[in-house]
């Protein structure tokens, strides 16, 4: 949601409180109201369609109208949310997590794809570094996530194939292909579950936080 379609959907909230109509809009009249504005602020444009804006899907939905109402889902509908989305994580069919940091990295550093200027035939990037540190070697990035830096060695990954790895590795690709099943309303694009990344990519971008030989862990 963009920052005009929040102020949009902000102002209607304020005029129908503040009006105090005897006569208020119901929940239908409500809805169609807030779905014209938001279908007044996307445009369909090359492979950038409007099924996010005018369909989000249940997830979006709530967490869109938390953010409208400028107040954190409640506890039980945020469990719930993380539940549903932690059914839908794909684990690896190979059983492999890792794959090759080297492409991880090419990954992470990618912000190619989904805009309406892209082709939809190559593959996207991961745009990492949009929101995280990943490596020292990096000198510019975003702060909307946390640090990346030292990921698996904080976490004590001396070998990301080890038994004793296993819970460190399966919440790292939980959180790479559905960020909302940990997080209900986590601003971390669902990777794997949006088709942003493919099985291949989350694999190689694993190895990147988790290899010790990936400079992250250096």
């Amino acid at each position: 949601m963009n920052s005009n379609t929040k102020l949009a959907l902000s102002a209607l909230t304020i005029a129908l409180t503040v009006s105090g109509c005897a006569m208020a809009p119901s929940a239908s009249e409500v809805k169609a109201m807030t779905d014209a504005i938001i279908k007044s602020s996307f445009t369909a444009r090359g492979i950038a369609t409007l099924d996010r804006a005018t369909n989000p899907d249940e997830t979006n939905r709530l967490c869109a109208e938390a953010d409208v109402a400028g107040k954190p889902l409640d506890e039980k509908t945020a469990k719930a949310v993380e539940a549903a989305n932690l059914a839908t994580v794909k684990w690896p069919a190979n059983g492999y997590y890792i794959g090759d940091w080297k492409s991880g990295e090419k990954i992470a550093q990618s912000g190619r794809g989904l805009s309406w200027s892209d082709k939809a035939s190559p593959e996207n990037g991961g745009n990492c570094y949009n929101c995280h540190q990943i490596s020292k070697q990096e000198l510019s990035y975003g702060n909307i996530g946390p640090s990346l830096y030292n990921y698996g060695k904080i976490r004590g990954v001396k070998d990301p194939f080890a038994k004793e790895s296993a819970a460190v590795v399966q919440y790292t690709w939980g959180k790479l292909w559905n960020a909302k099943a940990y997080n209900a309303c986590s601003l971390m694009p669902r990777a794997g579950h949006s088709g942003i990344l493919s099985e291949k990519q989350v694999q190689d971008v694993m190895a990147l936080l988790l290899d010790p030989k990936s400079p992250v862990n250096q």
